[in-house]
């Protein structure tokens, strides 16, 4: 049976300073880091086929640090594709080969863009445009920040990706870990739970969190 696994990253250090972040790459803060290692103790018995995470820090930092708690002892990989870092990453023994779970980093996970918005502080960005426009900027599904993405915008990356490379292993039966952000998140699990335009505005993704899902007669359910 195939199982899938959501994480939203830890808190990082500029969801801690109240800032649009984007796809700014910022890491984790300490409470980040200490809900990764929680989130590491809930799964620290599943046995992992594959990581993908997006290509920012704190994705990845949440699924490594995670998965340093996993009593499979398996090594998770990053993979790269291309360059000398494909050539060079290979690896020679059978049987470490058989004991890594390799971990897919790819843009395609990444948060929404929130373009002119990125590093401003969110409660002066309200002060200045007044909330209701900031509220609309954040929580709307189909208007954009000034130079960013709506949420349509990013499930229209998100929603293929996980369609053309997740869902085909989890009908095969691996289990899948996926450690990405809060808007990513949601529009995959507004595909996945086939949630309307409404629902997904209202859909809240804790932090370091993990959601679970198995496939059942084809289908994902919680």
């Amino acid at each position: 049976m195939g199982k899938l696994v959501l994480i939203r990253h830890g808190q990082s250090v500029w969801n801690l300073k109240n800032v649009f972040t984007g796809w700014v790459d910022v890491p984790l803060s300490t409470q980040g880091i200490k809900e990764a290692q929680n989130a590491g103790k809930t799964l620290q018995g599943v046995n992992f086929d594959a990581i993908f995470t997006s290509v920012q820090i704190r994705a990845i930092e949440t699924a490594m640090i995670a998965m340093a708690y996993n009593k499979t002892y398996k090594t998770p990989v990053v993979i790269h594709d291309e360059g000398k870092m494909k050539e060079w990453t290979k690896i020679y023994s059978e049987n470490m080969n058989d004991e890594t779970i390799p971990v897919y980093c790819d843009y395609h996970l990444n948060e929404r863009y929130y373009g002119e918005l990125q590093g401003l502080n969110k409660e002066d960005t309200a002060k200045k445009y007044g909330d209701e426009k900031v509220h609309q900027w954040r929580r709307s599904y189909d208007v954009q920040p000034p130079g960013g993405e709506c949420l349509k915008d990013t499930a229209a990356r998100t929603i293929p990706f996980f369609e053309n490379n997740i869902l085909p292993r989890l009908k095969k039966g691996e289990t899948i870990l996926i450690s990405a952000h809060g808007n990513s998140l949601r529009s995959i699990v507004m595909f996945i739970d086939n949630l309307n335009h409404e629902e997904v505005l209202k859909l809240e993704i804790p932090t370091g969190q993990p959601i679970t899902y198995v496939v059942k007669n084809g289908k994902l359910s919680k």
